[in-house]
């Protein structure tokens, strides 16, 4: 049987690196079967486009995994895919939630013929087995004998074959630039961001977050060699195929465990591992210098930390308050000492925000040295404490917002603001944050550091720009680099000098070497 896993985009934005169920399902199918792979936000599809290809490739089931915001673009194609004949089955956090809804048991249209309730590891060979046969159940959930909801372990953990991975449609370099490059630009004609696991789950138990209720609050670990082996393979197919990869570690909190990953990383570099990578780190974790030291030298470069807010009281009424804003200077100043770059996100339209708040947390990010800052609104999400709260108080303006998916507008009534003035303050802080003046500023601001690590800053401020402002196509990029043409040019103009002055200098090195004697 032929197997489809798909996951939908939003139509507004794309990801900048594939997603990890994918490939793992893929590795746990059973081996008689053939797994095919597509991911919406690299390889976009309507509807009609995917059914073309479905029934092209003769599929005989599809699995469907989405986000919350991302599922009423994965009920609409899975109708069109049951409409033709082929089953879906459908996972993820927000199903696990909404079972019913993806069922059409709440009294709406049936989107999908079977559910994958939590963690499938365990779960979808059976699925498939039972596809094959014809004898699809609508609910698969990873219980014990005695009706225990049972999580898998992470020892031993599936081996994803990366070496033999098409992942053309992950590339993130353009294409109108990938030959010259490919020529010119020493491996750069092909860069994929990975994302690997090295555990699952999250003590803290924030309110606003889905983690903890889906992968629990109990921390589970791949082994230190399982990770480190799968970093040296793909280490390995970045060397063979002439290109670049950077990893994403996709743990809710990678350093949750302090003296774990600091073991971990000190196997990365004793095996000689390392790989430019990324990973999610709270701010209090990152106080230990001694783990900001071993991150830099396992080839640590971006770390996002969720901040959420520079005020207490936000914190605390989300269950966050380990989060402490007088010591987010402090960590920046941290990271930005070891060139790492530090992705600083913010969430407005909490309990305590009131007008302005745009301008309060600018004028605190000025203060640090450059970061590349992410805005949106506090958004309930189903199954979490917050979406109960709010329900419980009557705030939900739209109890499945999810169904109309508008990008950063609230779904609630905030407390002391309305959604639009919550609305018009994450457009400030992006429209702020991300002009051509204050690019110029962020990049004069570190006018003393290496051409690399300056020309990656410009960027990521440009790619991440595209998060809230739509840059999908050429005609976009073309009038991003125009209106950033002050320091693009300066920097271009720098690295032509410092590569004919090294051209000059291995010339002249080659001129004064006399020959060998025979």
């Amino acid at each position: 049987m032929k197997i489809l896993l798909y996951n939908p985009d939003n139509g507004v934005t794309r990801n900048f690196m594939p997603h990890l169920w994918m490939f793992l399902l893929q590795a746990l199918t059973p081996p008689e079967h053939e797994v095919l792979l597509i991911d919406g936000n690299a390889k976009p599809m309507t509807e009609a486009e995917l059914v073309r290809y479905i029934r092209e490739e003769q599929i005989g089931l599809v699995g469907i995994g989405a986000m919350t915001r991302m599922v009423a673009r994965a009920y609409r194609m899975a109708d069109a895919i049951r409409a033709i004949g082929v089953p879906v089955v459908m996972g993820g956090p927000h199903v696990t939630e909404a079972a019913d809804e993806a069922l059409g048991k709440d009294g709406g249209t049936q989107h999908a013929d079977a559910v994958a309730l939590g963690e499938a590891d365990e779960t979808w060979p059976q699925i498939v087995n039972d596809a094959a046969a014809g004898k699809l159940k609508e609910i698969y959930a990873p219980v014990d004998e005695t009706g225990k909801e049972r999580k898998p372990s992470l020892s031993p953990y599936p081996t994803i074959p990366w070496d033999k991975l098409d992942l053309d449609q992950f590339n993130l370099v353009p294409r109108v630039v990938r030959s010259l490059l490919e020529r010119y630009g020493a491996g750069w004609g092909t860069f994929h961001m990975v994302p690997i696991e090295s555990g699952r789950g999250c003590p803290y138990g924030c309110e606003f977050c889905t983690v903890t209720g889906f992968f629990g609050d109990s921390i589970r670990f791949r082994t230190n060699e399982s990770v480190v082996e799968e970093m040296l393979r793909l280490k390995e197919r970045a060397r063979s195929h002439r290109g670049q990869i950077g990893v994403f570690f996709i743990d809710d909190n990678f350093a949750i465990n302090c003296k774990r990953t600091k073991s971990l990383l000190r196997d990365i570099i004793a095996a000689g591992a390392q790989l430019p990578w990324t990973a999610q780190i709270s701010a209090n974790l990152l106080r230990d210098e001694e783990l900001v030291d071993l991150i830099a030298e396992s080839g640590g470069r971006w770390i996002f930390i969720g901040m959420e807010s520079i005020d207490p009281a936000n914190l605390a009424d989300v269950n966050k308050n380990f989060n402490k804003p007088g010591e987010y200077a402090a960590v920046l100043s941290r990271l930005a000492k070891r060139d790492i770059y530090a992705i600083t996100s913010f969430i407005f339209g909490m309990d305590n925000d009131t007008p302005g708040v745009a301008d309060r947390t600018l004028e605190a990010i000025a203060s640090w040295p450059p970061v590349l800052p992410v805005f949106g609104q506090l958004t309930a999400f189903p199954g979490t404490p917050l979406y109960a709260r709010l329900g419980a108080a009557g705030r939900m303006t739209r109890p499945k917002h999810w169904m109309d998916f508008a990008p950063f507008k609230m779904a609630h009534t905030p407390l002391k603001m309305t959604i639009e003035q919550a609305q018009d303050e994450v457009d400030k802080a992006w429209r702020t944050s991300y002009s051509a003046e204050a690019n110029q500023h962020a990049l004069e601001s570190i006018a003393d550091r290496r051409i690399d690590y300056r020309l990656m800053h410009l960027i990521a401020r440009l790619f991440f720009r595209g998060i809230y402002f739509p840059q999908l196509t050429k005609r976009d990029w073309t009038m991003l680099v125009a209106r950033n043409r002050q320091p693009v040019f300066k920097l271009a103009k720098e690295a032509v000098s410092l590569y004919r002055a090294a051209r000059k200098n291995k010339v002249r090195v080659q001129t004064m070497t006399p020959p060998l004697e025979s």
